[in-house]
């Protein structure tokens, strides 16, 4: 049978990934800009997300500007936005299902409890897919980062360094992860119904003994 405690748990952290992953996609802080070698001019920082980058000054003022054309940008954008919009939509979709096939709800009824099963462990997969999608841009845009800033052909004034949001995404992948398992795990029936099966073919085993020694006695009469 499923486990309430480990359905409730697992959905709960996953709903704190789709939260914190959403954060993140919104938040323009995935690359922040370095300063390296002899140019260390803290006056301006500029931060860089997927869907704007903003300007912050040391007077405390902060402009932001959406990204004109999304055409326009790197391929590697363009997919990061992508992955990370599906991951939240199949975050969503998952939730709905999760919730319909907790052990705990009753919006399929007492009497479906196989259906709901199937649709939390399909909540439980949805939820893995979800982590290991968002998990694809944020390591990557990591990887492009640190190449960028240890190889010497790049200008100094176009290197960049790990935002927090990245810090962020990592955490929320991992609570996608975790809890889609949980979830998964879960709702997962247990062995009683095997071991029912084995028990009643235990059972039948004294009958078929009795008819087996019935046999070789009528042949000894014969």
């Amino acid at each position: 049978m499923a486990s309430t405690g480990l359905q409730l748990v697992g959905l709960v952290l996953a709903v704190l990934g789709w939260i914190s992953g959403a954060l993140v996609c919104a938040a323009p802080l995935w690359r922040v800009s370095a300063f390296v070698g002899g140019e260390l001019v803290i006056a301006q920082v500029l931060w860089e997300g997927l869907w704007m980058n903003c300007l912050s000054q040391t007077t405390g003022q902060i402009q932001c500007k959406t990204y004109d054309s999304t055409l326009a940008l790197p391929t590697s954008a363009q997919a990061a936005r992508g992955l990370t919009v599906l991951s939240l939509l199949l975050c969503l979709l998952a939730l709905i299902l999760g919730v319909t096939g907790a052990k705990g709800t009753h919006c399929m009824g007492d009497g479906n409890q196989a259906s709901k099963v199937r649709l939390a462990r399909v909540s439980g997969v949805l939820f893995l897919v979800a982590g290991l999608a968002y998990l694809i841009p944020i390591s990557w845009t990591a990887y492009a980062i640190i190449r960028d800033f240890y190889d010497p052909n790049v200008a100094a004034a176009l290197k960049r360094e790990l935002g927090p949001a990245l810090y962020l995404g990592w955490a929320a992948s991992v609570l996608l992860l975790l809890g889609g398992s949980l979830l998964h795990v879960g709702s997962s029936p247990s062995g009683g119904r095997a071991l029912a099966i084995f028990g009643g073919g235990a059972k039948d085993n004294p009958q078929t003994g009795a008819a087996g020694e019935g046999k070789q006695q009528e042949k000894s009469f014969v």
